[in-house]
């Protein structure tokens, strides 16, 4: 997977949709950049990415952490997740896991890739093909600034 712009996940926030619902949106931001790339998740997986944005855990371990328990006592480590295709407005996600020098690539939904990720210390990354077609530039506001929303502001 060459041609990759790494990512920093920068905010989880509930937004309006097309329909008048409410969703959730992951906000991702270029790391050597100023595009944006906006990803719709799911309730839990959007709570499951805020709670790892802000180190909070819960009394038993849920999907994400449970996912992540399961990859470390097989030995594996969770090297990037990479977001690799966007087709009829549907992301696509790999979990690349590395076991005793072996790189195994896991089709994953986005939002649990980034999950794991984000519990794992282990970076994100979007093909640029994914970048030109769903990224948008956005100017980089620093937290304190109007309008920062930074951090995964998702309460629950």
């Amino acid at each position: 997977m060459s041609n990759l712009v790494e990512l920093e996940v920068k905010n989880v926030a509930l937004i309006q949709t097309e329909g008048g619902g409410m969703g959730i949106a992951v906000l991702l931001k270029e790391k050597n950049g100023s595009r944006h790339l906006p990803i719709i998740v799911g309730p839990f997986e959007g709570k499951a990415i805020s709670m790892a944005l802000n180190g909070e855990t819960f009394s038993r371990p849920l999907t994400h952490d449970l996912l992540y328990e399961v990859i470390k006592t097989l030995g594996a480590k969770v090297e990037k997740v990479v977001i690799n295709d966007l087709v009829d407005g549907t992301f696509y996600a790999r979990l690349i896991l590395n076991r005793e020098g072996q790189t195994y690539s896991i089709d994953a939904r986005p939002s649990d890739a980034m999950a794991v990720a984000l519990r794992a210390g282990a970076p994100i990354f979007a093909s640029s093909t994914v970048m030109d077609t769903a990224s948008e530039y956005l100017p980089d506001l620093e937290e304190g600034e109007e309008g920062w929303e930074g951090g995964g502001e998702l309460g629950g």
